[in-house]
Formats: C-alpha cells, sequence, structure tokens
C-alpha cells in the first residue's frame, strides 16, 4: 500500500480546512491576503453530483449510501500553478476560492503563509464550531436505565 508523502498530507490538511470553511471564512481570508495573484479559470464553478458510499460498523462491505451535490473549479495563476476546489453543496465562489488557495499553497515560498495566515486560523474556527455542536448534542443526551423490582 503507498503511504501518502508529507507534501501529500500536508495539501490534504490544506484541501479538508478550506473546503471545510464557512464561504464568508474564505472570502474573509481572501480580502486580507496581501499581494492577491491574478488567476484565470481551467474548469469555471460546476455543480454536479457525487456518490457517497460507507461501510456498515465502519468495516464492513462498502455499499453506496447515496448522492451528495457538491461543486468544483479548478485555476491557473497568471504564473502558471493550477489549483483545484471540491466544496459540498452550491457554492461556486467558495470552490473557486479554495482553487486558488490551492494553488498559492503549491507556489514556491507561499505554503507557509498560507498555513499561517488561511488554514490555522479556518481549522480553529471549525474546532470552534465542532466543540458548539458538541455542547448543543451533549445538552440533548437523555439517560435511560433500568429498575429491578424486588421479590
Amino acid at each position: 500500500m503507498n503511504t501518502p508523502s508529507d507534501d501529500q498530507k500536508l495539501r490534504q490538511r490544506f484541501m479538508a480546512a478550506l473546503s471545510r470553511a464557512l464561504p464568508e471564512e474564505l472570502e474573509q481570508a481572501w480580502e486580507h491576503l496581501p499581494d492577491k495573484p491574478g488567476y484565470g479559470f481551467l474548469r469555471p464553478p460546476q455543480i454536479g453530483l457525487a456518490m457517497v458510499r460507507g461501510r456498515a460498523g465502519s468495516t464492513g462491505e462498502a455499499f453506496n449510501l447515496g448522492e451528495m451535490t457538491m461543486t468544483r473549479a479548478s485555476v491557473r495563476l497568471h504564473s502558471g500553478t493550477v489549483g483545484h476546489g471540491y466544496v459540498s453543496g452550491r457554492r461556486p465562489r467558495h470552490a473557486e476560492l479554495c482553487a486558488v488557495f490551492d494553488a498559492l499553497a503549491q507556489e514556491p515560498g507561499r505554503k507557509d503563509e498560507i498555513l499561517v495566515r488561511v488554514v490555522q486560523p479556518l481549522e480553529g474556527a471549525a474546532g470552534v464550531r465542532r466543540e458548539e455542536r458538541r455542547e448543543q448534542t451533549e445538552a440533548t443526551k437523555v439517560e435511560f436505565f433500568t429498575m429491578v423490582r424486588g421479590n
């Protein structure tokens, strides 16, 4: 089995943070980015369907769970670097910005800047949202117990 390289793992981390971010968070990151690059579309944002697969108990045979809507885009920076973006739902601008940030992260010398300025704040915000959801879910928890009647 092939194991991903460190660069592949880092790119996966970037793409996960970008695709899970709220669209307004990406817009804000774009607005605060110094020296924004010029870019053009290789593939303008397209909305389509993707098959979602699951496994019973996380270990069983894979099965088709259903389809979900997704948006994808590909851009080429004026420097020639290509980036891709895939997001769930119907969000063309979100996919476009994901693709631009993906391309920027591949530019020589910009990976660390994108990590610090964009990815880490997005991961932090996602962690806060996850914790809020956990607390809301925990507040609705019901504990059941069984009482045994005596003889």
